[in-house]
């Protein structure tokens, strides 16, 4: 993707939409200085640009149980392009991998895991293991969260 200018009235409109993507256009507009219309129109160019890839409802994790999260880094089995292309497919049947990255460095793959319990993740972990051959397979567990965002930093020196 391309990236685009940003003016200063487009990244109050990102600013604003990332804390609350679902306040009404009137309440977006007003926040940015902007009557309905015009605020609509350049929302909708932020959309087809695809700066704004979706507007979403976050939930919290542990409201619905799923109070374990798991970082798990994979050191791959092979590096050519079919191993690839079956352990991302396998990896992105996984429901519960919620993130998933190609590393540079020691890692080859790291994957954000939110799960139940231990057991639940054990289950996971055993699926994940069937879908390519893999050379290491090294989990951590988080203790405790100590900062989780979505908003992407668009203020000073952007």
């Amino acid at each position: 993707m391309e990236q685009i200018h940003l003016d200063p009235v487009d990244r109050r409109i990102l600013v604003a939409l990332q804390r609350d993507a679902g306040q009404s256009l009137a309440a977006l507009g007003e926040a940015v200085g902007l009557s309905p219309t015009p605020c609509w129109k350049r929302v909708k160019r932020l959309e087809a640009a695809g700066v704004i890839r979706a507007r979403v409802a976050l939930l919290d994790a542990h409201a619905i149980g799923l109070g374990v999260t798991a970082f798990v880094a994979i050191k791959a089995g092979a590096h050519d392009e079919g191993w690839l292309e079956t352990f991302a497919a396998g990896v992105a049947r996984i429901p519960e991998v919620v993130e998933f990255y190609r590393m540079a460095g020691e890692v080859d793959y790291l994957l954000k895991i939110v799960c139940h319990d231990i057991a639940h993740y054990d289950r996971i972990y055993k699926k994940l293991i069937k879908v390519a051959p893999m050379g290491d397979v090294s989990s951590s567990f988080a203790m405790e969260q100590m900062k989780a965002t979505t908003e992407l930093p668009l203020g000073e020196g952007f």
